[in-house]
């Protein structure tokens, strides 16, 4: 059971972004795309922090959120949005999705450790 499910179609991110939060402590899944994220937040009640890219294919992380909080009725679950993208439409629809942070990527892993560790906490 994991605390933490990092989603992003880019190995090289799931990996680098997993990894770092493993060698601090935490426990931590990964999803490849926002489908796979969310049949694994369904099938997963221990996870209490999503860590997730915007743009993949299948499912994109915004609709993921969207689908989460209104499909499977999750409000709970905290997520923290980590990409490329910075546009304020985006913003926007994430802040109404109950999106509590967003980083710009590249990951910067000591930047946000505490902040982190208090979403799961």
């Amino acid at each position: 059971m994991a605390t933490i499910l990092v989603v992003d179609d880019s190995s090289t991110v799931r990996d680098e972004v997993a990894g770092f939060l493993k060698k601090n402590g935490l426990e931590v899944s990964t999803a490849i795309d926002g489908k796979d994220g969310l049949l694994k937040l369904k099938n997963d009640p221990a996870i209490k922090l999503v860590i997730c890219d915007i743009n993949m294919p299948n499912m994109d992380g915004l609709t993921m959120v969207e689908k989460l909080r209104n499909e499977q009725g999750n409000s709970k679950v905290n997520v923290i949005m980590l990409t490329t993208e910075s546009s304020p439409n985006m913003k926007e629809r994430g802040k109404a999705a109950g999106i509590k942070g967003w980083i710009v990527k590249p990951f910067k892993g000591e930047a946000v450790l505490e902040s982190i560790k208090k979403l799961v906490a």
